[in-house]
């Protein structure tokens, strides 16, 4: 399968009733950068939203994340889409894992000596 060159990946946190789903949604690279989501939600001919490499977490829920490749999700249900880059996600034990281990790295880091 070829990549298609005429998009660009943007990871995204979709806020739904019932769910926190994250994963990436794919724009046209030849929009403006700030409008690339908001082009692609306003779209009125988009019933659905294509989103890739998805986490689904349910609400009110400690139940572990659902993963698949490839979901479509209504636009009838999507509450809200953030980017990640600007989002606060659920801090899971894996995310605070991950969160430690880099802070540790960028400790040892900083006290290596620069040659």
């Amino acid at each position: 399968m070829s990549k298609n060159t005429d998009t660009i990946p943007i990871e995204v946190i979709i806020l739904t009733t019932d769910h926190d789903i994250k994963g990436t949604v794919h724009v046209s690279k030849y929009t403006n950068t700030n409008r690339e989501l908001t082009d692609l939600l306003n779209d009125r001919e988009r019933r659905f939203l294509a989103v890739t490499n998805v986490e689904i977490y349910p609400k009110n829920s400690n139940q572990p994340p659902r993963r698949y490749d490839f979901l479509e999700i209504h636009m009838d249900y999507v509450l809200m889409v953030h980017p990640t880059s600007q989002a606060v996600f659920r801090e899971t034990p894996k995310v605070q894992e991950d969160i430690a281990r880099f802070r540790e790295l960028r400790a040892k880091l900083g006290q290596t000596k620069p040659f």
